[in-house]
């Protein structure tokens, strides 16, 4: 298969067109398959095999096998395989981005970029699996003392979505992997292959059968498949990445197990800009941010919010940095800009800028899709920049998810707040001033469980990741908090003869 891609590969080896089922590269149950498509051109590029609920049942079994073992696997062991793999990947790193960019659409930069972040979590859960330690206490009542213990919490599931295929999967599995828990997959429709390259190179790094799993779907199989993971007896932790609305399924689902879950949902994150900012700084701040992956990241900046003092300066900034920026296919040398990943993000995106326009915006740079136009056979969409952005239209209330944004103008920092916080959402917020203690109240005032204070994409491996509201619960990455999401806390009483 590897022959007949699109591009070239250094390692053809990595490409996997089948599910990871038991250590075995292995056709779904129904032998059907789904297609993929580039979205920078709409073309189908491979095929994955269409799992279903069918293939749960061996593929949790086997991994509640596997963990048998696996939990009882010294932490050494298992912080050498995640360092080889580490190396593996990195030895794999530009074919797994071409195979991302094929996949997502975003360019090769952004691609390689997004494996050169992923690798921080790999390395870092190495680290993390020989430090996880419990506790001793000597309590009120004499001749006893109280010992905590951690152990893993069994088979994990991850349900992941495509916008950064490989990141999440190295924060989720490096995680899982580190704890001592055994791990199933089920990847976006959109981008099964960057994942099922990973397993391929887990398995090269030594880790036993079905310690690492993967299971794809397409898009009309994955509720269904996704359900059969969550609802499985043997499946003790579920992690997903997506939206609110999906996230609220999940964890309905598994409360029926009082299954552990740790949810990255929606983030709608406002971006603030005061009048003693420094405009460069924020500008090239919001570049990084917004237009990475056109706009497609839960921790974008989705409304952004400047003081009336700068704002048409900050819109002079920011519209010449935009115009700037090249459209084309992620492969091409040179793009800066790819293409939204799905055709459905074409229409939010004509939407959301209809209702902009009617409600009394003014779009200063772009607004028009691209795709169906010469040259533009993908799912392009204009960055585009709106001004005179109101709350209450679509684009202030809804996450965006393409190259849209809305500047809106704001006052007094009360009133920015109120604006920032006016969201059931809670991820992410981001501000730019050089006032000290206005940034400390910021940082407490600001409802998100992430807080850039002149800083835009804060996300690393050190750093706790997650949400707050209805942006879901629990943490991935940072120290300490990450790998507990994977463990469970056993308390061991012993009581003493002639102690204290």
């Amino acid at each position: 298969m590897a022959d007949k891609l699109p591009f070239k590969l250094n390692n053809p080896d990595i490409f996997k067109t089948q599910a990871l089922v038991n250590g075995e590269w292995v056709d779904s149950k129904s032998g059907k398959k789904f297609d993929v498509v580039d979205p920078g051109n709409g073309k189908v590029w491979a095929q994955a095999p269409d799992c279903t609920p069918e293939d749960t049942d061996a593929t949790v079994k086997a991994a509640h096998e596997a963990f048998q073992t696996f939990k009882k696997t010294n932490p050494k062991t298992r912080a050498q395989c995640l360092l080889k793999w580490d190396q593996l990947i990195r030895d794999n790193r530009d074919d797994l981005a071409k195979i991302v960019t094929y996949e997502t659409g975003k360019p090769l930069a952004e691609s390689q970029g997004e494996l050169d972040y992923a690798l921080g979590f790999t390395w870092w859960f190495a680290g993390e699996a020989e430090r996880v330690q419990g506790t001793i206490q000597t309590p009120s009542a004499p001749n006893r003392r109280v010992f905590t213990v951690k152990q893993p919490i069994g088979v994990a599931v991850a349900l992941v979505p495509w916008n950064f295929p490989i990141a999440m999967i190295l924060r989720k599995a490096g995680a899982a992997l580190a704890a001592g828990c055994t791990m199933i997959v089920k990847p976006s429709p959109e981008t099964p292959f960057s994942v099922l390259s990973l397993a391929y190179l887990a398995q090269e790094a030594g880790f036993a059968k079905a310690v690492f799993s993967v299971l794809p779907t397409s898009l009309a199989n994955t509720p269904a498949l996704s359900e059969s993971l969550c609802r499985h007896p043997l499946v003790k932790k579920v992690t997903f990445t997506g939206s609110t609305r999906v996230g609220k399924l999940v964890a309905k689902i598994c409360s029926d197990g009082l299954k552990k879950c740790t949810l990255e949902l929606g983030g709608n994150c406002p971006f603030l800009v005061f009048d003693d900012a420094d405009l460069e700084q924020a500008a090239n701040a919001l570049m990084a941010l917004k237009w990475r992956h056109a706009g497609q990241a839960c921790i974008t900046a989705n409304r952004v919010y400047v003081q009336k003092g700068v704002y048409a300066k900050f819109t002079e900034i920011l519209s010449e940095k935009t115009k700037a920026l090249k459209i084309g296919h992620g492969a091409t040398e040179g793009t800066t800009l790819g293409p939204v990943t799905t055709d459905r993000s074409l229409d939010k995106a004509e939407a959301q800028v209809a209702d902009a326009e009617k409600q009394g915006g003014k779009v200063v740079l772009g607004g028009k899709k691209l795709h169906g136009k010469e040259g533009y056979e993908g799912y392009f969409f204009e960055p585009t920049i709106i001004t005179g952005a109101k709350e209450g239209m679509l684009i202030s209330r809804e996450e965006t998810f393409a190259p849209v944004l809305a500047l809106f103008e704001f006052a007094e920092e009360k009133e920015a707040v109120g604006l920032a916080n006016d969201t059931s959402m809670g991820l992410a917020s981001y501000f730019f001033t050089k006032d000290v203690d206005r940034t400390w109240r910021l940082l407490e005032d600001l409802e998100a469980g992430m807080i850039g204070m002149n800083t835009g994409n804060a996300s690393a491996a050190e750093s706790p990741f997650g949400g707050i509201k209805e942006s879901g619960y629990g943490k991935e990455s940072g120290k300490d908090v990450a790998i507990q999401e994977y463990m469970v806390t056993k308390t061991g009483t012993l009581t003493l003869s002639g102690h204290y």
